[in-house]
C-alpha cells in the first residue's frame, strides 16, 4: 500500500511539475504581442523570442525557406528573393515535445487502402526538421518556442561559401536576431524572418570582400514560410516530355505492376473556366502578377507590358482576361502567399534573373510565382548597344534606339521569367523557328543594312511566340465536357511535331559537347553559319567605328575597355552554335506513336563542312587581332577603378593586353572544337555515315593555324600564339582518359605532323627559331614544360540571358 501511495505521489508531483512548466497558453502569452493568422504566434520582446501555437497537430502544411536579403553577389548565388525547396511537413507530439516531420513525397500509395499507404510510408525514410519543447498547452493545442528553428543557417550559406573557397564562416547566434518587420501573419500563411550573421572570414575571397562592408561578418536575412496547402479540388495534368513543362514526379506503389510506377505531373497554376461549356470563357479566378512597386519608370511599365504578353497565350488556350499584371499596391505585402510577384532586385554585379515558384509537391500545383529580375542587366544591355554604336557625340544627341532596345529586352525578360513561374522550361530551339518562344535566350538580332549602319529594328520580339501559345494550351486548356482529355492533349503535341514547332531544353543546349543543330543559347536564325557571318560583319563595322564616343564625356578613358569586352566577343555565342554542328546529330524528344518526331540523324556532311570552314575563319589573325588605334585608346586603370568592371585578363598589367584577349577568344573556340565527346562522336559518325571525322577536323585546324602564311607585327604574334594553343589542346585531348582509342591515335598523329612542320618552318624561317624549338620540345617532352596560366574570356553570361536555377 505504501508503494502504491508513493507511486501516486510521484505521478502527482510529475504532473504538477509539468503543468507548472507548461501552464496555460493564455497565461504564458499574456504580456506578449499577438499575431493572428494561419499559425497564431506571439512576439516576446523582452527575450527576443517567437512562440508559435500549433493548433493543427498532425495536419500537413507547406514549409518554404527563402532569402529576402542576400549577399549581393551573383557568383555566390545568394540573391535577394532566392526561394528554397517547397516541403510538406507536419507537427506531431512525441512525449513532452513536438517534432516537425517531413514525410517522403517521392514514394506513395495513392489508393484508398490505409494499410497499403502505411506499408509504403514505413518502407522509406522521413526527415525530422526540428524538435521543440512544449512550453504551454491547452487541450490539443501546443505553444512552442520556435526561435532556435529560425535562428540558424537554413540556406546553407556558410557551407557553400566554404565550398566555393571564398572563406570559412560560422553561424554566430549572438549577432543574429528575429527580424520583426518581415515577421507577419496572414489567413493562409505565416511568415517569420531572422537576421542571420556569419563570422570568420580570415580567408575571405574576392566574391565576399567585394560585397560586404567588413569581411569578418556577413549578415543576411532568412525567411520561413508556413503555408496552407490547397484543397483537393485541383485536377493534376500528366507530364509529357514534348510539352516543355517542369514537372513533379513520384513513385506510386499502388499502381498496377503492368503500368508505369513512376508518375509525372506538370507544374502549373490552377485555372478554371467560369463557363466550361464555352470555347472561350473568363476564368473563375484569374492569374494575377504584381510588379514590385519599388521599380522605377520607365522600367516598371516595360515589365508590366512584357509580362502581360502571356495573356495572348491564355487567349489562345480559350480564356478571356485570365492573365493580368498590376503594380503591387502599398496595402499589399509581397510575402502574402496570395500574391504572385515580380521583384526588381539590386546586386553589386549583373547576374541571373530567376523565375521561381512555390509548388504543392503532391500535385504540381503552383501556389505562388516569384520572379527576381536583376537591375544591372538592363545596364549591361545598354553597354552592349553603346559598344555597337559609339553613340556619345559631343554635337549630336544619343540615339533613342539604345534606350528603346534596352526596354524591349526588359519586356522579353519579364515574359521569359514569368513563363518559368507558369511552369515552362527553356526552349532553346525557338530561334530556329522564327523566335517562336520567349523561353529561349535571345541574342540581339542586329545586322548591317544597305547604308552600312548597324540596324536594331528587329533586335527583339514584341510578343509571345507560337510555341508559347501551344505550350500554354497544353498546360491550361480546359476542354468542353465530354472531351477525351488525354487524346486532346496528345493531338496538341503531335501537331507541334508535324508543324516543326520544336522543344529542346537545357542539357541538350548547354553542354560543350552539344550536338543538336538548332538548340543553342543566344543564337539567331535558321542557318547558324549565315548568322555568324552577319554578326562578324556587325562586329567589323562596330570595331571600325569604335572610338572614345563609346563612353560619355568625363568618363575615364580606361572605361573604354568595359565597352570593348562585349564588342570584341560579340560573335561568341553564334560561334558556339556553329561549332556544335560539327559532329552534330539532329533528334527530338521522341515518344512511340508520334510519327512526326525526329529520329536521331547525323547531320549531312555538307552542313558539317560548312560549319567547320566558318569556325576556322574565326581563328584568322584579322579576327583575333585588335586594331592598333583601339589599343592606343585604352590607358591603365586609374585609382578607384581598379578591378571594377568586366575586363580582359592581362599578363601585361597595368597595360592593356591584346594578346591575352586573342588567346582567350581562341581558347573559347578550341574548347568546342577539341571537346572529347565531339571528337569521339566524329569518329563514330564517319564510320556510320561517311561524314567528316576527327582526323578531318584536326587536319583542318592544323591547316588553318600552322600552314597559313604568316602576317607581321601584332598579327604575327597572335598567329604564333594560336599555334602554341593548338599544341596545348592536342596534348590535353591525347592525355584525356575519356578519349577513345581512335581519337588518341589520330591526335598523336596530329602532334607528329606539327612537329614535322615546326622542324621544316624553323629551317625556312630562322628568325622564329625560338617559337619552333619551343613547339617541338613541348610535343616531345610535355611533362617538362610549365605552361602559362590559361586566360579565359570575361564573363558573357548573362549577356541578355536568364537561367532559372531554382528549378
Amino acid at each position: 500500500m505504501k508503494k502504491v501511495l508513493a507511486t501516486l505521489l510521484l505521478v502527482s508531483l510529475f504532473n504538477w511539475g509539468f503543468s507548472q512548466a507548461t501552464g496555460s497558453i493564455s497565461a504564458k502569452t499574456a504580456q506578449m504581442q499577438a499575431y493572428n493568422g494561419f499559425f497564431p504566434f506571439w512576439w516576446d520582446e523582452s527575450n527576443g523570442k517567437i512562440f508559435l501555437l500549433v493548433n493543427k497537430p498532425d495536419s500537413q502544411f507547406l514549409y518554404v525557406n527563402s532569402l529576402p536579403a542576400g549577399i549581393g553577389s551573383n557568383d555566390l548565388g545568394f540573391d535577394r528573393g532566392l526561394i528554397g525547396n517547397s516541403r510538406i511537413v507536419y507537427f506531431t507530439k512525441a512525449g513532452k515535445k513536438l517534432l516537425l516531420v517531413q514525410p517522403n513525397q517521392s514514394y506513395r500509395a495513392t489508393s484508398n487502402d490505409k494499410n497499403e499507404q502505411r506499408a509504403v510510408e514505413e518502407s522509406f525514410a522521413q526527415s525530422v526538421l526540428g524538435s521543440f519543447d512544449i512550453v504551454a498547452q491547452e487541450n490539443h493545442q501546443y505553444l512552442i518556442d520556435i526561435t532556435p528553428f529560425l535562428l540558424r543557417d537554413a540556406q546553407g550559406v556558410a557551407a557553400k561559401i566554404k565550398a566555393m573557397k571564398q572563406g570559412t564562416y560560422q553561424f554566430n547566434e549572438s549577432r543574429s536576431a528575429i527580424y520583426l518587420p518581415n515577421t507577419k501573419n496572414f489567413p493562409l500563411n505565416t511568415e517569420m524572418e531572422a537576421t542571420i550573421t556569419f563570422t570568420g572570414g580570415d580567408d575571405a575571397g574576392r566574391m565576399v570582400t567585394s560585397v560586404t562592408p567588413s569581411k569578418e561578418a556577413i549578415t543576411v536575412r532568412m525567411h520561413h514560410s508556413f503555408v496552407q496547402l490547397p484543397d483537393n479540388q485541383y485536377k493534376p495534368r500528366k507530364y509529357d516530355i514534348r510539352s516543355g513543362y517542369f514537372g513533379t514526379s513520384y513513385y506510386d506503389f499502388s499502381s498496377p505492376f503492368t503500368e508505369q510506377i513512376q508518375q509525372m505531373l506538370i507544374n502549373r497554376h490552377r485555372l478554371i473556366k467560369l463557363h466550361p461549356e464555352q470555347a472561350i470563357s473568363e476564368p473563375v479566378k484569374p492569374i494575377v502578377y504584381y510588379v514590385d512597386n519599388g521599380t522605377p519608370e520607365p522600367i516598371r511599365s516595360a515589365l508590366i507590358e512584357g509580362a502581360s504578353w502571356w495573356n495572348q497565350a491564355f487567349e489562345a488556350a480559350g480564356f478571356k482576361n485570365a492573365f493580368q499584371v498590376k503594380v503591387l499596391p502599398d496595402s499589399a505585402d509581397p510575402m502574402d502567399i496570395r500574391y504572385n510577384v515580380i521583384n526588381w532586385v539590386h546586386r553589386s554585379t549583373r547576374g541571373w534573373s530567376y523565375g521561381a515558384s512555390i509548388t504543392d509537391p503532391r500535385t504540381g500545383e503552383i501556389i505562388k510565382g516569384q520572379v527576381t529580375l536583376g537591375s544591372l542587366r538592363v545596364r549591361q544591355d545598354y553597354l552592349i548597344y553603346s559598344a555597337l554604336l559609339s553613340p556619345f557625340s559631343t554635337t549630336q544627341p544619343v540615339s533613342p534606339v539604345l534606350q528603346a532596345t534596352a526596354l524591349q529586352r526588359l519586356r522579353q525578360l519579364a515574359a521569359h521569367e514569368v513563363g518559368h513561374t507558369l511552369g515552362l522550361q527553356h526552349n532553346y530551339a525557338s530561334s530556329y523557328n522564327n523566335r517562336a518562344s520567349v523561353m529561349d535566350y535571345p541574342h540581339p538580332d542586329v545586322f548591317v543594312n544597305n547604308k552600312n549602319e548597324i540596324d536594331f529594328s528587329t533586335a527583339y520580339t514584341n510578343g509571345i511566340g507560337e510555341w508559347d501559345k501551344r505550350a500554354i494550351t497544353y498546360g491550361y486548356a480546359q476542354f468542353t465536357p465530354g472531351t477525351n482529355e488525354a487524346v486532346a492533349l496528345d493531338s496538341i503535341l503531335r501537331k507541334n511535331s508535324k508543324d516543326g514547332i520544336l522543344f529542346i531544353a537545357d542539357l541538350d543546349a548547354r553542354a560543350a559537347g552539344g550536338m543538336h543543330p538548332y538548340a543553342h543559347l543566344w543564337d539567331n536564325g535558321k542557318d547558324a553559319v549565315d548568322e555568324l557571318n552577319t554578326l562578324l560583319k556587325v562586329r567589323s563595322v562596330a570595331l571600325k567605328n569604335f572610338s572614345q564616343q563609346a563612353i560619355t564625356v568625363g568618363t575615364p578613358m580606361a572605361k573604354l575597355e568595359d565597352v570593348l569586352v562585349p564588342l570584341y566577343n560579340f560573335h561568341r555565342y553564334q560561334l558556339e552554335a556553329v561549332c556544335k554542328l560539327i559532329g552534330g546529330i539532329n533528334y527530338s524528344y521522341s515518344v512511340r506513336g508520334d510519327a512526326w518526331q525526329q529520329q536521331p540523324e547525323i547531320l549531312p556532311n555538307s552542313v558539317q563542312q560548312k560549319a567547320l570552314q566558318a569556325a576556322l575563319q574565326c581563328l584568322n589573325a584579322d579576327v583575333l587581332t585588335l586594331p592598333k588605334q583601339i589599343i592606343q585608346l585604352i590607358p591603365p586603370r586609374p585609382p578607384m577603378y581598379y578591378n571594377v568592371g568586366e575586363l580582359f585578363e592581362k599578363r601585361t598589367a597595368p597595360a592593356f593586353d591584346a594578346l591575352a584577349a586573342a588567346e582567350a577568344l581562341a581558347n573559347f573556340e578550341f574548347a568546342f572544337l577539341f571537346n572529347t565527346e565531339r571528337a569521339n562522336r566524329l569518329v563514330e559518325n564517319k564510320a556510320i555515315a561517311h561524314t567528316i571525322g576527327w582526323e578531318d577536323v584536326m587536319d583542318a585546324i592544323i591547316q588553318q593555324t600552322w600552314k597559313t602564311p604568316l602576317a607581321n607585327d601584332l598579327a604575327l604574334q597572335v598567329q604564333l600564339q594560336t599555334q602554341q594553343q593548338v599544341i596545348s589542346w592536342l596534348l590535353n585531348l591525347y592525355q584525356d582518359k575519356n578519349a577513345n582509342y581512335a581519337v588518341k591515335s589520330i591526335t598523336y598523329n596530329g602532334l607528329m605532323k606539327i612537329k614535322k612542320l615546326a622542324q621544316q618552318q624553323m629551317s625556312a624561317n630562322p628568325a622564329l627559331t625560338a617559337h619552333y624549338s619551343y613547339a617541338i620540345e613541348r610535343i616531345e617532352h610535355p611533362e617538362k614544360i610549365q605552361m602559362p596560366q590559361p586566360v579565359d574570356l570575361p564573363p558573357g553570361a548573362p549577356i541578355g540571358c536568364d537561367w532559372d536555377e531554382t528549378y
